[in-house]
């Protein structure tokens, strides 16, 4: 891929979206670009993850690490795969393999770091654009623990009116 093309590609996600001109074009440039046959095997679940991977072109599955291997997701270019593992060490939590030729490019983990540290105005973009995410996330689980436990009281006042009510015919205590 040639450098202009891979900065596009880069700038669609939107964890980099942010980054000036002259650090996305040392990002991509400093990045690797990797090629895939189809069903090759990017990684596997339980794997040590050491970069985060931008799909270029081609399609990556991610599978479940179960033994049915459950699709997660099928992701295309543009996609970034393994985000948390370019900010701290992970591992990785599914296999992932290339459906059709596949070309990915490759942060290493110490890439993005040196570049946060060399220019913190991108790591405070990336602090409050993950601030941001957190906050909506936490606000998200919050409604959702709020409707849980209005399911619960529901199911234990219906709970407490059956039992009041006593064995209705078809309960299944026939004796």
């Amino acid at each position: 891929m040639s450098l202009v093309r891979d900065m596009e590609l880069l700038r669609q996600v939107p964890l980099l979206a942010e980054f000036p001109e002259e650090q996305m074009r040392l990002l991509a440039f400093s990045a690797e670009n990797v090629t895939y046959r189809d069903g090759e095997v990017l990684f596997i679940a339980g794997e040590r993850a050491d970069a985060g991977l931008v799909v270029a072109s081609g399609e990556v599955l991610l599978e479940g690490a179960d033994e049915e291997r459950k699709e997660l997701g099928t992701f295309g270019p543009g996609s970034l795969i393994g985000e948390t593992a370019l900010l701290v060490e992970t591992r990785r939590p599914a296999r992932a393999v290339a459906v059709g030729p596949t070309e990915v490019i490759r942060i290493r983990r110490a890439l993005f770091k040196r570049m946060l540290q060399e220019f913190p105005d991108i790591a405070s973009r990336l602090f409050e654009s993950r601030a941001a995410r957190f906050r909506a996330t936490a606000g998200a689980l919050a409604r959702v623990g709020t409707v849980l436990e209005q399911l619960e009281r529901e199911h234990v006042a219906f709970r407490e009116s059956r039992r009041r009510a006593g064995p209705q015919d078809g309960d299944g205590d026939e004796s």
